[in-house]
């Protein structure tokens, strides 16, 4: 059973990682989630204040990656509507046409968003490009993440 409860939580730390580069994917929950099935296996491999402090950067990163390409956008001039934008370019991205629109989704959903709101085309582009940036740190931080915790994962699992 506990070699079955491990191969479940490497399904999810590998989910976690892949999930970490896909934005409707809650990739660092469940990387986490692999950790607290690992935990929780024969031997108990972390501490409560170690599980306990990755459950707070996991809240803490999962809440930042829904606010920083809006926040990016809105540093950078964005309206309401680019930003929807960029949510719905990132959606329909992922679906019809991955991977590439995985990255390029967002910033063509925040420039036509932007020029529905009646934008001109630099300021909309500068708006998209904000989005983008915000994407970009949030995917890192997620990636960042998600490694940490499957190299605390494999380290536990060959001890």
């Amino acid at each position: 059973m506990e070699t079955f409860l491990i191969i479940v939580a490497g399904f999810f730390m590998v989910a976690g990682i892949i999930g970490a580069f896909i934005p409707i994917v809650p990739g660092t929950p469940l990387s986490y989630i692999g950790i607290l099935i690992l935990h929780f296996t024969y031997d108990n491999h972390f501490s409560w204040l170690f599980l306990i402090s990755w459950g707070v950067v996991v809240a803490i990163t999962a809440t930042i990656d829904s606010f920083l390409p809006a926040e990016g956008a809105r540093r950078t001039g964005g309206s309401k509507t680019g930003i929807y934008g960029a949510f719905l370019g990132g959606v329909l991205g992922i679906f019809f046409f991955p991977p590439a629109g995985i990255l390029f989704g967002p910033i063509v959903g925040a420039f036509i968003g932007e020029l529905i709101a009646g934008k001109k085309t630099d300021s909309a582009l500068r708006s998209a490009l904000g989005s983008f940036v915000g994407f970009l740190i949030a995917t890192g931080l997620k990636v960042g993440v998600a490694i940490i915790l499957a190299y605390y994962f494999f380290i536990n699992i060959s001890m």
